[in-house]
């Protein structure tokens, strides 16, 4: 470049430019653009070393790539490899240089603007005669931007062949060639970021894939059943996916139960805790029907598993194998509230029933359609003992739990609505009344309370006390006493209606609800009743023998429960002192204790 006017020495140079610019873009790193920035500067522009200084994230330069012809005794650019100098000492000095369009030259005599810590070597050349001769303590750089002007590094180039600073059509090649290698160094950091991108992305991918593959594992070797349900489309409620051990519990094959949903599986009296049992950490006890026909308790835990931009996307159930446990409390509950001799519902649970029936409010006077019509079945009072509520008009269905077709309709039609209730009563509350009482002088009447019109039904309340019952048991010993009273509760229990309460309340005593009862009825089960214990018992090869005195009591809303049980025992002590019956000592004695 010694004589840059020539036409035929510019040629070339444009050439030597056009094979490094190539040489540049064909790098695929970042440290080996850099290198070819170095190199294409020595050998395309007529210098004898290059160095490169890199920005940092933390803005300050590093020394990232250097190369010269021939390496000097004393070390030369190489021995700055790695040093680091601060932005701000780099920025100043570029500020005190010349301007040459886009390059900064820095005369030997300004080197005091070179701070200490900017990396820089004294080159080996001779020193200057002419005005225009190269010094070696001259500084030539061409700093480099991005396309949005963010500063990317410094080309750094010294000692030109020539021994002359650099003139126009130089200066000019160079500010093109560090303008190729800003874009060159640029698209080397975006290849970087992209590779960097893609291997974080193929280690996440693995990750996801691990995670799958550990979620499949532990869903399907689970010990407990696990299944999948979906939320949306029209397979909402279905499940997708079941593992072997929910198989096992409910004894289907799985591709059956892909086919069907829990409200298909679950009890018919447990479909409405179904429905309400919400998603978000939703938890549920209750029965799911095994193929035998059988049904599994199990305790249903369910999570929602929700994708970050699209929201909820399936639906985790949890199934827990609980009959042993459920069993067993059944067992404790029925254990409190029953009989251990008889089986029979004790005095507690026959109390327990008559609260759920009766309300604090007594009616002021009959209403039209207040109780029961007389064709109705037993069904509320049998609810009420069950402890089943009744069905509502609408019910919030949990997610991925869609209520099957005439689920509710069904339910309305069984439980119809109620007329408005009284102050006091819950809304689907029926009032019991007391039927119109007969003439005086009948001893099947009863307390009345808050009457209603003849032929009216209401909650009629039996005391039965045995008659010598304690006779059989001093002569015969509690053995034979305990094989009387099992006998009489199995032929009470033959005798009244379905729906009707038979319970013994201690010794020889038992006392039966009927609701929904009219007074001729009452007394035609009264004489059931009587005719069930009358007949002779056959007990270790003897025949033995009870009587019973009876007495019917009415139970109506605003009585207390042992206002209806004093009721009833008042008509029982009646008919007892009527027939001559032999009387306790005292009353509220009990013949029999052992298995009261």
């Amino acid at each position: 470049m010694e004589a840059e006017s020539e036409p035929y020495v510019r040629l070339a140079t444009l050439r030597t430019l056009h094979r490094v610019v190539a040489d540049l873009n064909a790098a695929r790193s970042l440290a080996g653009t850099l290198q070819a920035v170095v190199e294409g500067a020595v050998h395309g522009l007529g210098f004898d070393a290059a160095a490169v200084s890199l920005v940092r994230p933390d803005g300050d330069l590093v020394v990232a790539a250097v190369w010269e012809i021939e390496e000097s005794a004393f070390g030369g650019p190489t021995v700055l490899l790695g040093q680091v100098g601060s932005r701000e000492s780099w920025e100043r000095m570029l500020q005190v240089a010349d301007h040459w369009g886009t390059l900064r030259f820095l005369p030997h005599d300004r080197g005091w603007a070179i701070a200490t810590d900017v990396p820089t070597w004294t080159g080996d050349g001779p020193m200057p005669v002419y005005g225009n001769d190269w010094h070696p303590a001259d500084v030539l750089l061409a700093p480099m931007y991005s396309a949005g002007g963010d500063l990317l590094g410094i080309l750094s180039v010294d000692r030109p062949r020539s021994g002359k600073r650099p003139g126009a059509w130089t200066r000019e090649a160079l500010e093109m060639f560090s303008l190729q290698a800003s874009i060159a160094i640029g698209n080397a950091r975006l290849r970087a970021e992209m590779q960097r991108a893609l291997a974080r992305l193929e280690k996440e991918q693995q990750a996801l894939r691990a995670s799958e593959e550990s979620f499949r594992q532990a869903f399907e070797y689970a010990p407990s059943g696990m299944a999948i349900t979906e939320l949306h489309g029209d397979a909402t409620g279905q499940l997708s996916r079941v593992n072997d051990a929910l198989c096992r519990l409910l004894g289907r094959p799985r591709a059956a139960l892909r086919q069907q949903r829990f409200v298909d599986l679950v009890h018919p009296d447990d479909l409405e805790l179904l429905l309400r049992t919400s998603a978000e950490g939703g938890r549920a006890e209750l029965r799911l029907g095994r193929r035998d026909g059988s049904y599994q308790w199990v305790c249903l835990r369910n999570s929602v598993v929700a994708d970050a931009a699209e929201g909820p996307s399936f639906l985790l159930t949890h199934v827990e194998d609980i009959e042993d446990r459920k069993r067993h409390e059944l067992q404790l509950a029925h254990r409190a509230s029953h009989d251990a001799l008889t089986g029979l519902p004790n005095g507690a649970e026959l109390r327990a029933r008559l609260a759920r029936r009766l309300c604090p409010t007594a009616p002021a006077a009959a209403i039209p359609g207040q109780a029961p019509p007389s064709d109705a079945p037993h069904e509320p009072f049998q609810a009420a003992q069950d402890g089943r509520p009744a069905a509502e008009e609408s019910a919030a269905l949990a997610h991925g739990y869609a209520a099957p077709d005439g689920a509710l309709e069904h339910g309305r039609a069984a439980y119809p609505p109620a007329p408005p209730a009284h102050h006091g009563a819950p809304a689907h509350h029926v009032h019991a009344v007391v039927p119109a009482e007969q003439p005086p002088g009948d001893l099947w009447h009863g307390h009345r309370r808050g009457g209603a019109p003849a032929g009216e039904r209401g909650l009629a309340v039996l005391y039965c006390d045995l008659d010598g019952f304690k006779l059989v048991n001093d002569r015969h010993g509690h053995n034979t006493g305990d094989a009387v009273l099992i006998e009489i509760a199995r032929r009470l229990q033959q005798v009244v209606r379905e729906g009707d309460t038979v319970a013994r309340m201690s010794g020889d005593e038992f006392v039966v609800l009927a609701d929904n009862i009219g007074r001729e009825e009452a007394k035609e089960l009264a004489g059931r009743l009587r005719g069930a214990i009358l007949p002779p018992m056959r007990i270790d090869n003897r025949a033995v023998r009870v009587g019973v005195s009876l007495g019917i009591g009415w139970a109506g809303c605003g009585m207390s429960i042992d206002e209806v049980l004093h009721s009833a025992d008042e008509r029982m002590y009646d008919e007892k002192r009527t027939r001559g019956g032999a009387a306790r000592g005292s009353r509220g004695e009990r013949s029999h204790r052992r298995a009261g």
